[in-house]
């Protein structure tokens, strides 16, 4: 969707400013936001795509006043209350008001450290040739959807390269709706940054983008 989470080329919001020795966590809070996000998706059944859309699909003011994980936490939120997990009045309280819904499973303690390093492998059997082969000439589709994609806006209806082929893998687009995994060939596609920005000022400047095949048409 276009939002104001899609901010890849965007100007007026200043320099990225890395932190030196920057903490994994600011706040002991951004922890426990992090343990909300990892532990509820167990019980509510949540994919990674779900927790994506439910933290990008968010008026423009409301997501750039938060910080980081102020914004997770918002995900959280509105995830939990859609599955009545939690109901709205107990969020503004910030407090336990009705009884706890039974849930068939939850992520113990002793669990949490194999389920991070297992992580959540996208990559599935390939059922269909690629449609892209490596030094294809492609175009991002210049496409608006309502709806979750990982297409940033700044590359859409611009040419660029196959520069590699990933293999098969789960298709965000439908995964954040719950119309199923509908694997995709994934591509890393190599854009010029005079083909992306007509004043870049550095004309070897290359951006990489990794694109499902729905995303692109060849030019």
């Amino acid at each position: 969707m276009d939002g104001a989470h899609d901010m890849g080329g965007v100007a007026g919001f200043g320099p990225v400013r890395p932190e030196p020795d920057e903490p994994v966590f600011h706040a002991d809070w951004e922890r426990r936001a992090f343990a909300l996000t990892l532990a509820m998706a167990t019980p509510g059944g949540w994919n990674i795509d779900m927790s994506r859309f439910a933290r990008e699909n968010r008026p423009p003011a409301d997501y750039l006043a938060k910080s980081y994980y102020q914004i997770w936490l918002a995900g959280i939120e509105r995830l939990t209350e859609e599955r009545h997990l939690v109901e709205a009045d107990e969020i503004a309280a910030g407090k336990v008001l009705h009884p706890a819904q039974p849930v068939a499973k939850i992520l113990k303690a002793d669990d949490v450290t194999a389920v991070l390093r297992r992580g959540g492998p996208t990559e599935r059997a390939a059922t269909t040739p690629a449609l892209f082969a490596v030094g294809d000439r492609v175009r991002a589709k210049d496409m608006h959807p309502p709806t979750h994609t990982r297409l940033p806006r700044y590359v859409r209806g611009h040419i660029g390269r196959i520069e590699a082929v990933r293999g098969m893998h789960v298709f965000p687009d439908s995964n954040a709706h719950g119309e199923g995994e509908n694997p995709q060939w994934l591509y890393t596609v190599s854009f010029s940054g005079a083909e992306l920005w007509a004043d870049a000022p550095d004309p070897l400047l290359e951006v990489t983008v990794d694109a499902f095949e729905p995303y692109l048409e060849r030019a």
